[in-house]
């Protein structure tokens, strides 16, 4: 008989919200994967459970050698309990290799819910929700950077993004630049802990707010692009796409042409958005 593999979701702050099916999988399982051991004992201690099981780290470093090891488990009959250091496991966290290889082999995987950021960020932010996109870590290069917000700046929907406090003010700006100083957002930090905030306006006064340091625990919420008129592309959208190109190494007036061409649109249209985009930012 094979075994099961199981995700659970562990607080991302307050302890008191684990699920009570947290502490029986804890207990009970054969062999407990987590991505930092030593929060994994914390989490215990705080809970009253001791776990009976193995215990193994696993992590971004070193996940994909430790995958066959775990499969070899599951197909022994082992039940296998994932944790991270927070919310549910795969969402920006190591899993999804562990669970696309048990399945693969026929493993039964299910799930513990548990807390989520993203879930509790797109709450608290008064932005739509009825249709949000989840888009984890930007790259820290700026160049990357400025690319993946380029590809993002007419997403209609809400999106979710998540980021670290050393960066939080560097990544507004990015984004105020990209989508424009005045696309509504919402910074979500230290979510259920003591110091919890949650600190929502226009991308560039959230940029100026966090340029004077930002600590803790980050989620950001960014309102979705509102619609153009049908056929066109709005300042912000055009600016948005020659940033990018610039950061890829064009220089502006090849990023402009190349936009224009692409969108079939005059040359000075793109380059007043430009120049309207320098302006407000």
């Amino acid at each position: 008989m094979t075994g099961v593999l199981v995700l659970a979701g562990t607080p991302i702050g307050d302890v008191a919200d684990a699920p009570p099916r947290l502490l029986t999988e804890l207990a009970a399982a054969d062999v407990i994967a987590a991505e930092d051991t030593r929060r994994l004992r914390r989490l215990t201690q705080a809970l009253g459970v001791t776990p009976t099981g193995r215990v193994l780290s696993y992590f971004e470093g070193n996940e994909q050698g430790r995958t066959p090891e775990l499969v070899e488990a599951l197909t022994g009959g082992a039940r296998v309990l994932l944790v991270t250091d927070a919310g549910m496991p795969s969402v920006s966290d190591p899993g999804y290799r562990l669970v696309a290889a048990a399945v693969e082999a026929g493993i039964t995987v299910t799930a513990v819910p548990g807390p989520s950021a993203v879930l509790t960020a797109l709450a608290l932010s008064a932005l739509p929700v009825d249709r949000f996109t989840f888009e984890g870590f930007l790259p820290r290069k700026a160049g990357d950077r400025a690319r993946a917000l380029a590809e993002v700046a007419a997403e209609p929907r809400t999106m979710v993004f998540f980021e670290a406090p050393h960066r939080i003010a560097e990544t507004l700006a990015a984004m105020a630049e990209a989508f424009g100083t005045e696309r509504a957002a919402a910074v979500c930090r230290e979510l259920t802990k003591t110091y919890e905030e949650v600190k929502r306006g226009p991308l560039g006064e959230l940029a100026a707010w966090a340029a004077e340091g930002v600590r803790g625990e980050i989620t950001v919420v960014v309102a979705g692009a509102p619609p153009a008129a049908p056929g066109r592309h709005s300042a912000a959208e055009l600016a948005a796409l020659v940033a990018g190109r610039e950061a890829a190494g064009e220089r502006r007036k090849e990023a402009i042409a190349a936009v224009a061409a692409e969108l079939a649109l005059p040359k000075r249209e793109v380059f007043d958005a430009v120049v309207a985009a320098k302006h407000a930012g």
